[in-house]
């Protein structure tokens, strides 16, 4: 009988909190910009690992020459692309109150739920099974948050890409230096296990 209980009461509750439109909270600029950063990184580190040389050269009688692909523009293009459509990935973890609320990992309730389904336990949180693991409205706007975020620093993104990457780590150079004041830039100081950290 107490199972039964703590599991209803622990459904009634994520019933209320999946609901209630009062608990969404968009990502700072603070936390837009460490997810973004931490994302080129993470794309830049997995690229990175190419010893390729690509052909450079734009017309029949230039001479083509070689450059090697890890510091060629093409593999910056490439960690671009797409890298926004990646952040739909992240899961909203309501118990946390730093920016690592933004995690890929499944928070703790739907793992919890998950596995009374897989149990066999009928689960009503009054949106279909299916639509359990959809983007919520912090993730969605983040995305969004992240469109405008390289959009408007697409000449600084770069500058560092091809000047400033040996001297800073993109998020010192981009969000510090650069897209947040001072007042803005807690998130970035977290440290240890509260501090995001992007799955290659």
């Amino acid at each position: 009988m107490n199972f039964y209980w703590k599991y209803a009461s622990l459904i009634g509750f994520c019933v209320f909190s999946l609901a209630s439109s009062e608990d969404v909270k968009y990502a700072t600029p603070c936390e837009v910009c460490k997810i973004v950063t931490s994302e080129l990184e993470g794309r830049l580190k997995e690229t990175g690992k190419s010893h390729d040389l690509i052909e450079t050269g734009y017309s029949i009688d230039a001479k083509k020459g070689k450059k090697k692909y890890q510091t060629s523009e093409l593999r910056l293009v490439e960690s671009l692309e797409g890298l926004c459509e990646r952040i739909l990935d992240y899961r909203i973890h309501k118990e946390r109150t730093d920016s690592s609320r933004f995690s890929k990992e499944m928070s703790q309730t739907f793992k919890t739920l998950h596995g009374l389904v897989a149990k066999g336990v009928k689960v009503d949180l009054g949106i279909p099974h299916e639509m359990w693991d959809k983007p919520p409205a912090e993730v969605t706007q983040l995305k969004t948050q992240c469109e405008y975020l390289l959009e408007d620093n697409e000449d600084r993104i770069e500058d560092w890409y091809a000047h400033q990457q040996s001297n800073t780590d993109l998020q010192n150079y981009l969000c510090r230096q650069h897209v947040l004041s001072k007042n803005q830039q807690s998130c970035l100081d977290e440290k240890g296990e509260r501090a995001i950290n992007v799955e290659l």
